[in-house]
């Protein structure tokens, strides 16, 4: 996913996304040992999104830290 398309996203979107991606993320892990998986760019990808979702909810965290 994009991360412009990450930024327009509310917070409990984001945590909504994150909690679904490490699902999906867990699965294909278990799917790759058991060698069920043919592509395995699919759990780098998802990773990586992983990790943007929450580098952005960092930032938003800190924004709001800044506001009060």
């Amino acid at each position: 996913m994009k991360t412009k398309d990450l930024h327009q996203k509310t917070e409990k979107e984001l945590n909504e996304l994150l909690i679904d991606n490490r699902y999906k993320l867990g699965k294909l892990k278990f799917d790759l040992s058991s060698k069920k998986i043919k592509n395995v760019r699919e759990i780098r990808d998802l990773r990586r999104d992983v990790a943007r979702i929450l580098t952005i909810l960092n930032e938003k965290n800190v924004i709001k830290k800044e506001e009060k």
